[in-house]
């Protein structure tokens, strides 16, 4: 059985016709949206798939430590979205997810700018669209500029009906 594509899927797809780098921008802006702080932060969607997330920051003042290193937080915050919005491209319309829990590792100091990279297989894709509530445990990669990872994480992801007033 084909899952049905939720609000957040059909708008992805809308973009479908841009060109690569227009598309990725159109796509930050729109989920910029969702989460205003994204925009704030300066977060950026570089690939979008139901199966794949890959979201970048840049290292600049704004989001730098006292080291002029990127934040903990902004570390933390750029793991957080590449998985929630992989989860979000999945999650039925009927249902709200929620962040469970979320571990940061901090390995070694960063360099430069970041990205991160989440993913789902079929098996938690296929139990979004099947189960009425659940939780997810999303594998996101994050790395720096030197290849390295200077964070680890696990992010849990929940969906539960939402309430209708």
């Amino acid at each position: 059985m084909k899952q049905q594509k939720n609000s957040m899927c059909r708008m992805v797809d809308k973009t479908a016709s841009l060109p690569a780098g227009l598309r990725s921008w159109v796509i930050t802006k729109m989920f910029g949206k969702f989460v205003p702080f994204l925009g704030t932060a300066g977060l950026h969607f570089e690939e979008v798939s139901r199966e794949r997330m890959v979201v970048s920051i840049r290292n600049r003042k704004k989001v730098q430590n006292h080291i002029k290193g990127l934040h903990a937080a902004a570390m933390a915050l750029l793991a957080e979205t590449a998985t929630g919005f992989v989860v979000g491209m999945n999650v039925p319309d009927d249902k709200l997810m929620l962040l469970k829990s979320m571990k940061v590792d901090y390995l070694k100091r960063a360099q430069g700018n970041m990205k991160a990279t989440a993913t789902l297989d079929a098996a938690q894709v296929g139990r979004m669209a099947a189960e009425d509530k659940g939780d997810v445990l999303v594998e996101v990669l994050v790395t720096d500029e030197s290849g390295e990872s200077p964070i680890r994480c696990e992010m849990l992801w929940a969906w539960v009906p939402k309430k209708r007033n």
